[in-house]
């Protein structure tokens, strides 16, 4: 194993995570270049090929290289906890979490409730990933994500618990326009729950769609229809008037969190944090 280095293994498991060494280089901020030397030293040195590339161009480990990544996730653990205890932040609330979660979550919860978990807590930083479409834990995308539904898969390496629901009503302009069109998800997002709510109730729908709730709140305040909000959310924006004191659906709110980071203590201040802003919501 002589010449082999964290570097040449940070790669390995890099790759692994992300499919390609382009995809690794971004992910480690190295070019690309650099990664491939980096995969041409650690073939070298280990004398077997750690992946082989399909016919849709994806790196899969063989599993020699299977091996080789989950040895390196170990390593990486312990590189992070031992990072931790020089820093001191073993036993202190500083660091940098990186939590994820839609658009409209970020926006309009998240981001208007740090103040006070960063005055508490003046050695935090907190990376907001507003994103459509999940981005992976497991990958190391993010450290923590609060989704509308519980995952199906984590292989064990997530941890996930319920923290809060979003009840959600037919939100329409404040202006208070009739005879008004369903404003919903553009098709790639037709299995959501509200999606699926509107499409079983008949009448016109709108020219225009989205991807995410956010879009959806600009369009019914510009007046060109209604749609399924969050109560909690939708409530507060005066743009906007309840049109009916039903309750349409609920949905579950999942606080995710890696389990490799779940002891540390600036993740469980962010969790706690999350827990008790998701326990007012409803």
């Amino acid at each position: 194993m002589q010449g082999l280095n964290w570097s040449d293994l940070e790669v390995a498991l890099a790759v692994a995570r992300h499919g390609s060494l382009v995809g690794a280089a971004r992910a480690l901020r190295v070019d690309g270049a650099t990664g491939s030397r980096r995969s041409a030293r650690r073939r070298g040195v280990l004398g077997g090929p750690l992946f082989h590339r399909g016919s849709d161009r994806v790196l899969t480990p063989t599993d020699l290289g299977r091996d080789v990544a989950d040895r390196a996730e170990a390593m990486e653990t312990e590189i992070i906890r031992l990072l931790e205890t020089a820093r001191g932040a073993d036993q202190m609330v500083q660091g940098l979490v990186r939590l994820t979660s839609t658009p409209l979550i970020v926006n309009r919860l998240l981001t208007p409730a740090s103040p006070a978990l960063l005055t508490a807590y003046p050695g935090l930083q907190i990376e907001l990933n507003a994103e459509p479409a999940d981005l992976s834990l497991t990958k190391r995308d993010a450290d923590m994500a609060l989704r509308l539904a519980r995952p199906k898969t984590g292989g064990g390496r997530v941890i996930a618990r319920r923290v809060g629901k979003l009840s959600y009503a037919v939100f329409g302009p404040a202006s208070g326009k009739e005879a008004l069109p369903w404003l919903t998800y553009e098709p790639r997002f037709a299995h959501l729950p509200q999606a699926e709510w509107m499409a079983r109730r008949q009448g016109r729908v709108a020219t225009l769609s989205a991807n995410d709730a956010e879009g959806l709140i600009e369009a019914v305040a510009a007046g060109l229809g209604k749609t399924l909000l969050p109560i909690a959310i939708a409530a507060r924006d005066a743009r906007l008037t309840r049109l009916d004191d039903g309750v349409a659906i609920t949905r579950e709110l999942w606080l995710l969190t890696h389990r490799d980071l779940k002891d540390l203590p600036r993740i469980r201040a962010v969790g706690g944090w999350i827990e008790e802003m998701c326990g007012r919501l409803d």
